[in-house]
């Protein structure tokens, strides 16, 4: 059993290594997602960041009287992109080998930053 899973093992490592995918190596495919989720991941956490930040100056300035914050006008906002975000996680995760590598990115990104 052991040489059946060593078999495999080495015939994933050899098409990785050996190949090309639309000319290009298939461990450059493999590469470019987690890349990129690395780079969104800490993109997002530094705007989370400021989003916070925002997000209870929005609380303190509406809280005075100086702005309305309207629930009809939040879940209108909301219908309105909740689906297209739904609709591009989807996609993300049609492209499952490629979306994993981009999660992972994104994760050590987030946390690294």
């Amino acid at each position: 059993m052991g040489f059946g899973i060593l078999g495999a093992l080495e015939e994933v490592f050899r098409f990785i290594t050996s190949g090309s995918i639309g000319g290009l190596p298939p461990i450059v495919i493999m590469i470019i997602p987690f890349v990129i989720g690395l780079i969104v991941g800490y993109l997002v956490h530094k705007m989370l960041k400021i989003a916070i930040i925002a997000a209870i100056i929005l609380v303190v300035v509406a809280y005075f009287g100086f702005f309305s914050l309207s629930l009809g006008a939040l879940k209108g906002i909301a219908d309105t992109y909740g689906p297209i975000a739904v609709q591009y996680g989807v996609l993300l995760m049609g492209m499952l080998p490629l979306g994993l590598g981009l999660i992972v990115g994104f994760v050590i990104g987030f946390v690294l930053s």
